[in-house]
């Protein structure tokens, strides 16, 4: 018996901490693992990989390095990556900043013109299966998205579209793509590298677990294994894809990172937007961002890096983190927020898409809407808490993994942090966008904007050819586009924003059967494949309706068909506009277009 209890003891205990240990400094781990030429995949799950990549850029400055980044969004601080000539190659499915709306970079843009980088252009959708398609180690993946649009023209070496027999339509297969390195953030991880991240996580681990020299990470804290045990349903990175691990507090920032699973002992903290304010507004000057990059990134390490941020910022985000700290947020805004005031275009256009995609859902039957970015995901989050308290059932949902959130106030940005705590699922893309909003199964309308639109809903974010200036690209919007069951567009209009015929095509207008603008709503009406004009928003005065029409024609860039019978569309009601202000109140979004 005492032999048993002996082999028992000694052989079949589980170790506090096991495996290799790949524990190292931020700057050993680029200098032994980042090569000049790698294609480097930054994982984009709702933490970004910052410290890493500034500390790609302090170590390569100024030198030729031909780097190929591959992100699903790229921006922000990234842009010194282009101004020190460490990149030659972008792909990417958003290409520029998104924080408070989404617009192209002028670091980036001027590198396009000048051809010192290549950009390579998908859906967030098509990308990430790239990754999964090389980490299952199969050539390709098929896909809905990009088919018909110009990105499948372009990506003619990596993209095919073939003919679905079983339902007539055409799919793309998409080739796979191997990185040479991986980077990730996460919240926690022991020796080996066993790394938790906490969702939503966007494209996933697949880039980590394709790359041919394994991942870098960076975490909050490095744990034991015995810690990593406990919270094994968080760990989505196994030890053996990973290379390098380092302990980098802050790591993400000014992205955020989540802990709203209340992981011990770590605490998350949410996004520094006036950070990233300031990062977009440096890149408007080469003088002033070379300013910017030499303070905040080769001026230092990531150590010096937070102590330039100071304590009290620091905890700051970690408050804003928290759940209920929209409270304290909104509480000295309600003042404003309680003062009469007429609605602005923006509310207008966002009270009118509401109220048209409530209709929609009701006569369609659809219970799920896809939030985009901007105006678009304001009219999805009136929608959808309209019909919910009128006893309607429909979940919202955004690209990078949130389903059935109820968005907080204070704060207008679809990801916003603190409504990870409303939802119902957290998860990836691959659900979101590859079955929730194109499935077998699915009943979803898309909302989304457009740079520009034509009369047959063909949408374009991405560029204008003929002047080689750069959008955005497609972010979800195209994945969206072409799998959800119908999309409605938003966007101020302007006449050289609604166009006779887009010059690219990111998402396809086949499946886009509503369009509203500041000045009126658009729809495809029985069967037809071009927008007629079915009603005209007022901002409360009583002109003629030939006369809204009329103006609505002149900032038409095609020849406007006008229905029989054109419907006024009246300002938002109050308690419809003190919703929008509480959830934008200081107006990053209503006040466009005023």
């Amino acid at each position: 018996m005492d032999f048993v209890r002996k082999i028992m003891e000694k052989s079949l205990s589980v170790p506090v901490d096991e495996g290799p240990n790949k524990v190292t400094s931020l700057k050993e781990a680029v200098g032994r693992l980042v090569e000049p030429g790698m294609v480097i995949h930054a994982a984009a799950t709702h933490s970004r990989p910052n410290a890493v990549m500034h500390e790609i850029i302090r170590r390569f400055w100024g030198a030729d390095s031909g780097f190929t980044i591959v992100s699903l969004a790229f921006g922000y601080s990234w842009v010194a990556l282009v101004r020190g000539g460490l990149v030659k190659r972008i792909i990417s499915a958003f290409i520029g900043d998104h924080y408070p709306t989404p617009g192209p970079n002028p670091v980036l843009q001027k590198a396009y013109r000048e051809g010192t980088i290549t950009l390579e252009k998908w859906s967030m959708l098509s990308l990430s299966l790239r990754l999964m398609a090389a980490a299952m180690g199969v050539p390709f993946l098929p896909t809905r998205s990009i088919v018909g649009s110009t990105m499948a023209e372009e990506n003619v070496g990596s993209f095919v579209a073939v003919k679905d027999d079983a339902s007539g339509r055409e799919l793309g297969l998409v080739h796979s793509l191997t990185p040479d390195l991986s980077i990730v953030h996460g919240l926690a991880a022991d020796r080996q590298g066993n790394t938790i991240l906490t969702p939503p996580l966007g494209d996933n681990l697949y880039g980590a677990m394709a790359a041919w020299r394994g991942a870098l990470v960076t975490v909050e804290r490095i744990v034991s294994t015995d810690f990593i045990r406990r919270y094994n349903h968080l760990v989505k990175l196994p030890g053996r894809y990973v290379s390098a691990v380092c302990e980098v507090p802050f790591g993400a920032h000014p992205t955020g990172v989540s802990n709203c699973y209340s992981v011990t002992g770590i605490h998350g903290y949410a996004e520094d937007y006036g950070f990233e304010e300031e990062v977009r507004s440096a890149a408007r000057s080469e003088k002033v961002l070379d300013s910017w990059i030499h303070e905040w990134i080769l001026s230092g390490s990531q150590t010096e890096y937070l102590a330039k941020l100071g304590p009290e910022r620091l905890h700051y985000l970690k408050g804003k983190a928290d759940r209920g700290s929209w409270k304290v947020e909104i509480e000295p805004l309600l003042e404003e927020i309680a003062k009469p005031a007429l609605p602005t275009n923006s509310e207008r256009l966002v009270a009118a898409a509401a109220e048209k995609l409530i209709k929609i859902i009701q006569d369609r039957r659809y219970d799920t809407i896809l939030a985009g970015v901007g105006i678009a995901n304001l009219a999805a989050w009136l929608a959808a808490k309209k019909y919910k308290a009128g006893g309607g059932n429909v979940d919202l949902v955004a690209e990078i993994g949130f389903y059935g959130t109820h968005p907080q106030p204070a704060d207008p940005f679809v990801f916003n942090q603190r409504n990870l705590y409303t939802a119902t699922m957290l998860t990836d893309i691959f659900p979101i966008m590859g079955i929730l909003v194109s499935g077998s199964r699915n009943k979803s309308v898309g909302v989304f904007g457009a740079g520009q639109i034509d009369k047959f809903g063909n949408v374009n974010t991405t560029i204008i050819p003929e002047t080689k200036t750069l959008l955005v690209g497609s972010g979800g919007a195209n994945d969206a586009a072409c799998g959800a069951n119908e999309s409605l567009v938003t966007m101020v209009q302007e006449k050289d924003r609604m166009v006779e015929k887009v010059p690219y095509i990111t998402s396809p207008g086949k499946r886009i059967k509503t369009l509203v603008t500041t000045h009126g709503i658009y729809e495809k009406l029985n069967a037809e494949d071009e927008f007629t004009l079915t009603a005209v928003l007022t901002a409360g005065e009583t002109p003629e309706l030939e006369t809204l029409v009329r103006k609505t024609k002149e900032t038409c860039g095609w020849n406007l068909v006008v229905a029989n019978e054109v419907k006024i569309i009246p300002p938002p009601e109050l308690d419809d506009l003190t919703m929008l202000r509480l959830w934008d109140p200081k107006g990053l979004f209503l006040k466009k277009g005023i």
